[in-house]
C-alpha cells in the first residue's frame, strides 16, 4: 500500500481526492488522539461516586492548563510545515529534509523546557482555576504526571506534522493507533489496580497516557534513524542549528502567539465557568461534552492539515489559482461535515452523557443544556480553520494569529462572562456567548480571506522551468515520482 501521496498528485490531482487522500489517516490520528482523553475521562467517572465528580472535573481544569504551557512551543511546527511542504512544491528535496530534521530537532528542546515549566507552574495555575480544593487536588495530580511525558509528546507530534508535509499520512497514523490500544487496555488497569498494578485512580489515568506516548516517540525515532518513509536522520542532524532555528522560529512566532493567546483564552473560560454558581457540575459538563465535539472535528483536523499542506504545495510551485480552489473546497467541505456531525450529537447527547457519568443526574441536565445551546455553533468553526489552514500552508500566520485572539479575547471570553456574569444568566449565559463568539470569529475570517494577499511563499523564489510546472495547474507537467511502497 503506498505511503505517500506524490508530489505530482498534490499538484495536479483531483483536489476532492487528494485531500482526502491525505486527511483520512489524519483524521484517524485525530480520533484516536481524543481517544486517550476519552478513555481517561470514561474510566475516571466510573470511579466510586465521592471522587468521581471531583476527578472529572479535574481533568477538565487540567486540560487548558496542558494545552497552555504547550501551545507556544507546538505553534512553531506551524513554521517547519510551511517550510518543507514548499521546498517539496518546489521540488527541493535536500532542503525540505534539512527543514524536516531542524524541525524535530527544535521540538525535542521545546518538550524539555515545556516538562519543566509544567511540573513547576501547574499547581498555581489550577488552583487559579477552582475554588474547590478536590477539583484542584485532582488536576494538580494529573497534570504533573502528564508535564513528565512533555519530551515524548513533542517527538511523536513533530514526526506526524512533517510526515504530513512530505505527503505520508499513515505512518504516523498507525504509531497513533498502536499507542492508543494500549492506552485503553492499560487505562482500567491503573486507574482501578487491576492485576499487578496499585490502585492509583486519576493518576493511573496520566501514567498510562504517559507510558504510551514514551512508545509512540520510540516507533518514531526509530523509523527515523532506519530512514525509511523519505526522511532519514542520525544523532548529528538532531543537534542545535541556529541558522534553521531562526528561519523556523521567524515563520511560526504568530502561531505560537495566537496558540498560546487561544490556549490562554481557553484557561480564563474555563476559570470563568468554575466560578459559576453550580462550578463543579458545570465544568464536568464541560468537560464531557467539550471531549465529544472534539471528536466531530475529527475530520477539520486532518482536512486542515492537507489543505496546508497543498496549498504550501501549490505555493512552492507558484501555483496560485491551485491553491485558491483547495482553500475554497476543503473549508466548504469543512462546514457541511460540520453541520451533519452537529446535528448527530445533538441526537445522541443524552445517551452519550448517561453512559460516561451514570450516577451524576445534574451532570448530565447541565451536560444536555450545553450541548443544545453550543452545537449550532460548530459548522461556523469549520470556516476559520479552512481560513486558517490557509494562511499556515503559506507561512503567513499573522493573520491567523489575528483571528485566533480575536475569537478568544475579543469574543468568547468577554462574552461568555457578559451573559453568565452581567447578565446573572450562570452556565447558560457563557454557553450562549460561546455560540455567538464562533458565528463572529467565522464572518472575521472571511473578511480576512477576501481583504489579504497570503499567496506569498516563504522559501524564496526560483525557477521552476525546468520542471515543466505552469500557473495552470491542470496542464502542469510534474515529474513523477516514485512512491514510497510498504
Amino acid at each position: 500500500m503506498a505511503r505517500t501521496a506524490s508530489r505530482k498528485e498534490i499538484l495536479q490531482g483531483p483536489i476532492v481526492r487528494t485531500m482526502f487522500r491525505l486527511a483520512w489517516p489524519l483524521m484517524i490520528s485525530s480520533l484516536l488522539h481524543y481517544l486517550y482523553n476519552m478513555a481517561d475521562t470514561f474510566w475516571v467517572g466510573h470511579l466510586p461516586v465521592a471522587e468521581n465528580a471531583s476527578s472529572v472535573a479535574g481533568l477538565q481544569i487540567a486540560g487548558p492548563v496542558i494545552f497552555f504551557l504547550m501551545a507556544f512551543a507546538f505553534g512553531f511546527n506551524s513554521g517547519g510545515l510551511a517550510l518543507v511542504s514548499q521546498y517539496m512544491g518546489a521540488h527541493r528535496k535536500e532542503e525540505a529534509n534539512t527543514a524536516a530534521v531542524k524541525t524535530l530537532s527544535l521540538s525535542i528542546v521545546f518538550g524539555l523546557l515545556i516538562m519543566t515549566a509544567g511540573v513547576i507552574l501547574s499547581p498555581a495555575l489550577l488552583r487559579l482555576l477552582t475554588s474547590d480544593v478536590a477539583v484542584a487536588r485532582a488536576g494538580t495530580v494529573y497534570t504533573r504526571i502528564i508535564f513528565i511525558g512533555m519530551p515524548f509528546e513533542f517527538v511523536a507530534v513533530a514526526y506526524a506534522q512533517v510526515m504530513a508535509a512530505y505527503g505520508d499520512t499513515v505512518t504516523p497514523m498507525m504509531i497513533n493507533l498502536v499507542t492508543v490500544l494500549a492506552n485503553v487496555v492499560l487505562d482500567p488497569f491503573m486507574i482501578f489496580g487491576w492485576g499487578p498494578f496499585a490502585r492509583m485512580t486519576i493518576a493511573g489515568a496520566a501514567w498510562a497516557t504517559v507510558a504510551c506516548q514514551a512508545v509512540a516517540a520510540g516507533i518514531s525515532l526509530i523509523i527515523l534513524f532506519r530512514g525509511r518513509h523519505g526522511l532519514h536522520v542520525n544523532w548529528r542532524d538532531l543537534l542545535p542549528d541556529w541558522s534553521w532555528y531562526a528561519r523556523i522560529l521567524r515563520i511560526g512566532l504568530p502561531a505560537s502567539i495566537g496558540a498560546s493567546g487561544t490556549s490562554f483564552g481557553f484557561l480564563v473560560l474555563t476559570g470563568i465557568i468554575g466560578r459559576v454558581s453550580n462550578a463543579t457540575v458545570a465544568l464536568s459538563a464541560y468537560g464531557i461534552g467539550d471531549r465529544f465535539i472534539n471528536i466531530s472535528f475529527i475530520a477539520i483536523d486532518g482536512l486542515s492539515l492537507a489543505i496546508s499542506t497543498m496549498v504550501g504545495h501549490a505555493l512552492g510551485a507558484d501555483l496560485r489559482r491551485r491553491a485558491n480552489q483547495v482553500v475554497w473546497t476543503g473549508t466548504a467541505m469543512m462546514f457541511g461535515i460540520l453541520v451533519g456531525e452537529g446535528a448527530l450529537l445533538w441526537v445522541l447527547t443524552p445517551w452519550l452523557f448517561r453512559a460516561f457519568i451514570p450516577t451524576q443526574p445534574a451532570i448530565i441536565k447541565e451536560g444536555i443544556l450545553f450541548m443544545s445551546l453550543f452545537l449550532p455553533s460548530i459548522p461556523f468553526f469549520g470556516i476559520v480553520s479552512g481560513v486558517q489552514a490557509a494562511f499556515q500552508g503559506a507561512g503567513h500566520n499573522t493573520p491567523s494569529m489575528i483571528m485566533q485572539l480575536v475569537r478568544l479575547w475579543g469574543l468568547r471570553v468577554p462574552l461568555s462572562w457578559f451573559f453568565g456574569f452581567a447578565l446573572h444568566m450562570g452556565s447558560r449565559g457563557i454557553w450562549i456567548g460561546m455560540l455567538v463568539s464562533n458565528v463572529l470569529a467565522a464572518l472575521l475570517a472571511l473578511v480576512f480571506m477576501a481583504t489579504i494577499d497570503w499567496h506569498h511563499k516563504v522559501i524564496g523564489n526560483t525557477s521552476l522551468s525546468e520542471y515543466g510546472v505552469s500557473e495552470s495547474a491542470e496542464t502542469a507537467v510534474v515529474p513523477a515520482e516514485p512512491q514510497v511502497q510498504e
